[in-house]
Formats: C-alpha cells, structure tokens, sequence
C-alpha cells in the first residue's frame, strides 16, 4: 500500500511509542501538522517558541527515560533549535528534532527559509541527516530513534523536505535497526574490571567519583550498595548528584569549582580515584596538571572518546555505568578506610558548607524549607547562582529528582524544561528554581503552561543582577560591575559599584557624580504572573518562605511564581577561580 511521507511519519512516531510530541508549525512543516491533526494518539504541545520548545523535550525526556520529540519548522523554526540541541548533547539527552525543509530541488538555491540546518548542527548533535528519498524515509526515522536512545544517548536531527514528505510510498516501518558502523558496546571487560577492583582493595585512600552517567543509567541502587559494600567515601559531579542518597553517611558532597571542601580536598589526597560516568570537564579538575596528583585513576565510561581525553587514566573501562556496577557488586569486599573516613569527615566538620549572609530571605534558607516541605518532586533549575546552592543545599534521595543544564550552562532552560517536565510526569510536584535573569529568557512559557493548567512552582531567585557574573565581576575584577545589574537603565550612573544598603546605586571613586536612587525592578513577576492567568507571591521575609510553599502547593490548575527578594551581594561558596587547582578553593569574603 502507497502512502503519503506524512502518513508514514505519523506511523513511525506512534511504532516507537510516542505519545507526546512538542511542535511548532510554518509552511515546510504545515503538511506533517495536517497530518498529526487527523489522530488522537500523539498529543501535541505548542509552546511559544522554539527554544522553549527544545527545552520542554530535553525536560520531557530526562525525567521520564523517554525519547523526547519535537517537530519544527524550516530556516528560523530549525536554528531556534540550536542552543537545545547543544544542552541535550553534552549532557547525553534522548532527543529526536524533525525539521522542515524546502523541496530538494531547491536545497542549496538560497530559496525562502532555506537553511542547512545538518550543517550547522554537525559538531553539537549525535547524528543528523536530510532525507533524500521518500523510500529511506521509514528506515531513517527509526535509526534516529535507536541512535538517540542507545549507547551514549543524545540529540539526533532529522530535515524533511516537503516535497519527501507529500510523496507516494511504502507504508511499511521497519521493526529492526542494522547499522554497519554503529554498534554501541553492551559488554563489559571484566579483565580490566578486575584489575580495577584489585586497585581499590589495595588503596589506602580511595574514593569513588559519581558522574551524570550514574543517573542516566539508573544505576543509583547499584552504585549506593557498591559504597556501602566497599565502605569508600563517595563525591559526585554537579550531573552526578543523586545518585546516592545526599544524607548518606558515606557520601560527602559535590566536586569542583563550586564543590564542597572536604570533597575537593579528598580529590587531592586520595591515592584512587574510582570515577564513573562522568567526563572531566574544566568545571570539575580545575588545573588539569594538580587534579588528583597523588592518585592512579580508573575510568569507567560508556563514551570511548570520553576517557583520557582530559585526565589520562591508568584503568578504562568503555561500559555503561549500571552494566560495570553490576558486575563489580559480586567481586567487591570491604576496604580498610576507616582512618580515611575519618580524615575526610573531619574536613567536612571544620569547614561546612555556608552562606556570608546568614538572617533574611536567603537561598539557603529557601532550598532548606523546600527539603522539608517536599518529600518527593522533580526540581528543574536555570544556571547561574541558584543552581549552584540548589546543588549544595538540595537533598536528593531515590523519590527526589534533579534537572540542569550542566555542560553547556544554558540559561533559559530551567522554566520550559520544567514544563517539559510536568507534560511527562503530570502527578509529580514539579519545582523550577530560576534566577530573576534566566527566567526572563523564556518567560513566554508561561502561556503554554496556564493554557494546558500546569501546577508549576517556579521559585525566582530576585537579586537584581546577573549573579554569577556578578561574582566574579566582584571577587576578580575589581568590582566593576559592567552589565550585569538587572535594575540599569538609560538614567543610571557609569561605573555604578552596585544597589547599597540604602537602596541607591554609587559611583565609582574619583568618577563624577553623586548616589543616585536606582531604577525600579522590571518586571514586577506577580503582576506579571497575574496577566498569563498564573498565580504570583512575593516573599520578603523569612517567615513567610514556608507559607509561600505552602500556598503554592493548593494552586493545582495554573503555575505559581513566588519571587524570593534575596541580597545581590550573596555569593556562592567555596569557589576555585578558573585555572587554579580545585585544592585552591576561596572560602570565604
């Protein structure tokens, strides 16, 4: 039987079990939305812009396990997908991205919307592929989904040109994936696994490294029991965090640039360092030559090109984390760390994790009420200052679940993927922590998520500025605050050293000029909730965190925004400034 490629298309998404699809139309794209109109299998979602829309497929898919889905259209449609294609791919996200395109007798004629959206995709997706035939069209979508889902899982782009699609064709879909030079590995070498755990049974100071392939392979029960078993302390990175118990007695906090002390410090002195699924980004080593100096370093990874490529490892493993995990579980026995133990947890006594200012509205404080009012939700954050306390200070356990832009640190991702994530896990409390910058950069998002009635709770960090650059505008550039207060405007003085206590701006010393009372903050995000048809808070003092939490959790048809007055001089801490060892840590200001 001859069908049309639209019909296929529809066939294919329903065959690989997908029920939600994320979409926005135009003209090369307007016949496959034609087409998805004829069914009620396939829920489509409209967001309000592409970006948002990407981002609501990246949160979809992280929190459910699932292949997220999202169709757009050509030229605009399709680059508006770029910054999301380039989060999901360096934090290995399922996504499969279909794209309009112009009729294939036109590629490459500069036609109207025309854009090579492969091209401009090559080095930031797993996989991405025009189809050319209307015969290939079954059997490249389902290679786009075993690609994005299998091995290390990432962003696949598929580019549909009109003409492909309202072609005659085969309706048959392929049940069955064979491709010649794509053959994830599935097998663990237990040689090398062996020789890994003779190292750890012989180490004097080891200590397990969690990375984000921990969570992504669900491994969390396995890695927490190899802990336990072994009795080795445990760090993750910022991905990694979660995938062991945060109030676990073995585990000691998160590493790197913003990680705790006693885990950066048991990085430095450890004599093993057993790390699995993660891949050492500059986030995380600080000065490469310093990073665990005293260590020998076994890899486990599911990404071949993942391991030695920053850190040369004496031990790599290329397996998936669970598979590794699995197979140790039967080998391993208990390690002689009790004196290590308590070397690291001694550190960690003498210098916890704080905050300069400890009274008021405070992150601390927030993400402090929020463990104890929510015993189970999927926590989304945007990046910045906020995301950095969240992944201090928020618990995690096997019914809490943590979402973030990790590799690439995108802002704008932390409120769509939040929606993404209420689409695929419509029972769950579903919390965004967003700074009063990053929210504004997808806030038309908001409209989607009052017109399908999500029970958002999206907690803005207000401190007026943008908070991280901020930091290191005052920690390493003299505190010359270039383009970054929120509250600056067309009246404002140059060179303004920030909103003092008074609430004026003042000008740099030996420039002209006197204090000057600063702008007032837009937008006001109450009023600003309140014309989408959402609910707004404003929370100004301590005592009323918890009864903001509260009141937002009896809002069940529309989001809530409760905006957290917090003081623009709060930094995070510890903090290792960038090209300096992560045992160089500043802690305080």
């Amino acid at each position: 039987m001859k069908i049309r490629g639209t019909e296929l298309f529809v066939k294919a998404l329903k065959e690989e079990g997908i029920t939600t699809l994320f979409g926005y139309p135009g003209g090369y794209a307007i016949d496959i939305f034609d087409e998805l109109y004829k069914q009620n299998d396939i829920e489509v979602i409209l967001p309000r812009h592409e970006q948002g829309l990407i981002h609501a497929a990246d949160g979809y898919a992280r929190s459910t396990g699932r292949v997220g889905v999202c169709l757009v259209t050509s030229g605009p449609g399709a680059t508006n997908l770029v910054t999301g294609i380039a989060t999901a791919n360096y934090d290995s996200v399922p996504l499969v991205c279909f794209t309009g395109q112009v009729p294939t007798g036109l590629i490459g004629n500069d036609a109207f919307q025309e854009v090579d959206i492969i091209g401009i995709t090559r080095s930031i997706c797993k996989y991405g592929v025009t189809v050319r035939s209307r015969e290939d069209l079954g059997r490249i979508i389902k290679e786009a989904f075993y690609i994005a889902a299998t091995g290390k899982p990432g962003p696949v782009i598929v580019d549909l040109p009109k003409d492909i699609m309202l072609e005659l064709g085969s309706d048959s879909y392929p049940k069955e994936v064979n491709i010649r030079g794509y053959k994830p590995n599935s097998k663990v070498h237990m040689g090398q696994l062996k020789k890994s755990l003779d190292m750890l049974h012989n180490a004097k100071r080891p200590i397990f490294l969690a990375g984000g392939g921990v969570n992504i392979s669900n491994a969390n029960k396995e890695f927490t029991k190899l802990v336990e078993l072994t009795n080795v302390p445990a760090v993750t990175t910022i991905m990694g965090r979660g995938s062991i118990d945060t109030t676990h007695p073995l585990y000691i906090g998160n590493i790197g640039m913003h990680g705790i002390y006693a885990a950066n410090k048991a990085i430095h002195e450890c004599d093993l360092l057993f790390s699995i699924g993660t891949r050492f980004n500059d986030r995380i080593t600080g000065k490469l030559g310093e990073f665990a100096p005293n260590a020998k370093i076994v890899h486990i990874d599911i990404d071949s090109a993942a391991i030695s490529k920053n850190i040369v490892v004496d031990i790599p493993i290329v397996s998936d984390a669970k598979q590794a995990i699995e197979k140790m579980l039967p080998e391993v026995k208990r390690c002689s760390t009790d004196t290590w133990n308590s070397q690291i947890f001694q550190w960690k006594k003498e210098f916890p994790l704080h905050m300069t200012i400890d009274s008021g509205v405070t992150p601390k404080k927030i993400i402090e009420t929020m463990n104890e009012t929510f015993s189970e939700a999927i926590v989304v954050t945007d990046v910045g200052q906020h995301q950095m306390w969240t992944t201090q200070y928020l618990e995690m356990n096997e019914y809490k679940q943590l979402l973030t832009s990790g590799g690439l640190g995108t802002m704008g991702y932390g409120f769509p993927a939040a929606v993404g994530a209420q689409f695929g896990n419509p029972h769950n409390t579903v919390i965004c922590i967003s700074g009063d910058g990053g929210m504004q950069m997808n806030i038309q998002e908001m409209a989607t998520a009052v017109a399908w009635e999500l029970p958002l709770i999206l907690c803005i960090f207000n401190n007026s500025c943008l908070g991280m650059v901020r930091q290191w505008q005052k920690l390493f550039y003299g505190k010359r605050y270039s383009s970054t207060c929120l509250r600056g405007g067309k009246n404002c003085k140059s060179h303004c050293n920030g909103l003092n206590s008074s609430g004026e701006n003042s000008t740099e010393a030996g420039t002209t000029g006197a204090k000057s009372s600063c702008p007032a903050y837009s937008p006001d995000f109450v009023k600003l909730a309140e014309s989408y048809g959402a609910y707004g808070i404003r929370v100004e003092t301590e005592e009323d965190i918890k009864k903001a939490f509260l009141q937002a959790i009896q809002n069940k048809k529309a989001p809530t925004i409760i905006e957290f007055m917090i003081d623009s001089e709060e930094i995070v801490l510890p903090m290792v400034q960038g090209g300096k060892p992560i045992s160089e840590m500043i802690l305080d200001c």
